[in-house]
Formats: C-alpha cells, sequence, structure tokens
C-alpha cells in the first residue's frame, strides 16, 4: 500500500521511490526509434507536473484526468525529473484517494458550501427574489459542485467557484451589519447570481480542471450571457420589472470598468457593494497563494494580475487555509 503521506513530485530527489496515487493530465502510446512501444505520461499531483515514461508497451494509455495508483523511481532526463513508471492501475472507490493531495480544491467541502448557499436563498423575504435566486442555483447545481471559478487566475480549483461565492456572500452580510442602510437581501442575491455563467465560459471536467475558455467565454463572457441568462429565467418566472432590472445591473457592473469587462459602472449601493466585496475575495486569495511560497521577511516576485510583488512579514506566517466553517 502506498504510504499515507505520500511525496509531492516537485520534491522528489533523483532516485527516489514513488508509491502512491497521481492524476494523468496526458498519455499517449508513442513508438521508439528501435519500433518498440511505450507510454509518454504527464503526471500531476497538488505541487505540480513532470514527464513519465513506461516502457512496458502492452500498457494502454489511460484517459486525460484519470487518478492511478502507480510505483516507480524520479530519474532525470535532460536536467529535467522523469518519472520511470514500474506499475499502473487505475483508482478505484476503495482506494479512498485524497483528491486535496492531487488537484488545487477548495478548503471547504462542495455540499457544505452549497448548503449554505441554499440557506441564505431560502432566508430572503421577497418572494420573488427568493424564487429566482433559487431556481438559478438549482438549474446551475450539478456543475457547480466541481467548477472552478478561473482557468488560471483567483480560485482556480475544484469548487472553487462554489468557494468564492460562498466567501463573498460571508463578508456581504458582515458589511450589511455595519451599513443597516444597504437590502442585505438584494445584495445576497447579486453575489450569489453573478458568477453562475462562469459555467458556460470555462470548459472543466468534474474533478475542476480548465484549461480553455468555450466559445460562449471567448465571444461574449460570463458577464453578458450572466444578464441573458437572469433576463430568461425571470421572464420565465414573472419577476417584476425593476427587481429583475436591479439584478441585471449588478451583474453587469460587477467588474466595474470596461477593461475588466463591464460596460457600466455600480449605480446604486448594492451594485458597488457586490463589486468591491468581489475584488477583494479575489485579491485575498491572490495574495494568500502568493504569500505561500515566499520566506518570512521577503519579496515574492511580481503578481503580474497584481502589478506589484507582496511582502510577506517576518512575524505571522501564511496559514493554509483558514480552519472555519461556511457561514450559513
Amino acid at each position: 500500500m502506498p504510504s499515507e503521506q505520500q511525496p509531492l513530485l516537485l520534491s522528489m530527489l533523483k532516485g527516489q521511490i514513488f508509491d502512491g496515487f497521481l492524476l494523468i493530465k496526458s498519455a499517449e502510446q508513442r513508438t521508439s526509434s528501435n519500433g518498440s512501444k511505450y507510454l509518454d505520461l504527464t503526471l500531476q499531483d497538488l505541487s505540480g507536473d513532470v514527464n513519465g515514461k513506461m516502457w512496458d508497451g502492452t500498457v494502454p494509455a489511460p484517459k486525460t484526468g484519470t487518478v492511478v495508483r502507480l510505483r516507480g523511481a524520479m530519474l532525470e532526463y535532460n536536467n529535467r525529473p522523469q518519472m520511470r513508471v514500474d506499475r499502473m492501475r487505475e483508482s478505484t472507490e476503495a482506494d479512498g484517494v485524497d483528491m486535496g493531495m492531487l488537484i488545487p480544491c477548495a478548503p471547504y467541502p462542495a455540499d457544505e458550501m452549497m448548503d449554505a448557499l441554499l440557506s441564505r436563498a431560502n432566508a430572503i423575504g421577497d418572494e420573488q427574489l427568493r424564487e429566482l435566486v433559487l431556481f438559478r442555483l438549482n438549474e446551475s447545481r450539478v456543475p457547480l459542485m466541481y467548477f472552478p471559478a478561473a482557468a488560471r487566475l483567483h480560485h482556480a480549483e475544484r469548487s472553487g467557484l462554489l468557494h468564492h461565492t460562498s466567501t463573498m456572500l460571508k463578508t456581504a452580510d458582515a458589511i450589511c451589519a455595519v451599513y443597516p442602510q444597504l437590502d442585505s437581501d438584494l445584495l445576497a442575491a447579486g453575489v450569489m447570481l453573478h458568477d453562475l455563467s462562469k459555467l458556460t465560459e470555462i470548459n472543466s471536467d468534474e474533478l475542476g480542471l480548465a484549461n480553455e475558455y468555450t466559445v460562449e467565454g471567448n465571444l461574449l463572457g460570463h458577464i453578458v450571457k450572466g444578464v441573458s441568462e437572469l433576463d430568461r429565467a425571470g421572464r420565465e418566472l414573472g419577476t417584476r420589472k425593476e427587481l429583475l432590472l436591479m439584478l441585471e445591473h449588478m451583474i453587469l457592473s460587477h467588474h466595474d470598468l470596461p477593461e475588466y469587462g463591464s460596460p457600466k459602472k455600480p449605480m446604486f449601493p448594492e451594485a458597488e457593494v457586490l463589486h468591491v466585496v468581489d475584488l477583494l475575495d479575489a485579491r485575498m486569495y491572490e495574495m494568500s497563494h502568493a504569500l505561500q511560497t515566499v520566506q518570512p521577511g521577503a519579496f515574492s516576485e511580481k503578481i503580474w494580475s497584481l502589478e506589484r510583488k507582496l511582502y510577506r512579514r517576518k512575524e505571522q506566517p501564511i496559514a493554509d487555509q483558514p480552519e472555519a466553517e461556511p457561514t450559513e
């Protein structure tokens, strides 16, 4: 059996034996110069990916996204790490694989985050607003359980869209306690609806791995598509015109600036807070993850999405993730 604490790929030394579970990022059966067949693999865990070779040409290439248990040794080829794979099989449910060791995953279980969203949606006092939010959440529920919030930047992780939305929801409710003039239900609805059309903007498999945008994503984007989908749902449910218009404006304006995809700036308080909370959550995620690999008292490399370097203070190490339960 593999050890409970299997080594991370990018931390392995030359000659070190690996016996554990990895994700197949790509696999192809090839023919060598002497005519023999072999498998050319890209193997991945949470630390990154390495090339692998399995010289037994009788083994069929596993599908991309397959989790396998393999035994092999870390070697080196052209000054780059390469795994020699000796044995390999597809994992089974009985293996109890911890996917958090293989791919970036949200820090909370997807079903708990979804329950928190549904609980908040059911607490909305306005019947038409509640009905509309629940309608959109329920028709998006299956992909929402695993979808990332982005292909590369903030919350690019399994269930990342749920993570982003649930964290924003907690922040939004906290802000409404400070500014009671805000309509807390309208703001919560905007939070839960604003990014739902990322489900059609990004191509993602059920592991939450996304590497490209869809045709719709490239031509329209989640903001335009989000307004369109909300308008469809509102017309189907008979949502009153002004309420639907307010929600559509919140989606349309949540990036604030045209260069970030919003043709309108926020024009009422709840729309402004939605934009601020969205930006805050994205930046806190990016900063936290960037600083995890920085030594205390040192600066990061320039983070291109933030257009700056980051400093990690000496007195307080950066925790991997908070140990809090999702707020209902």
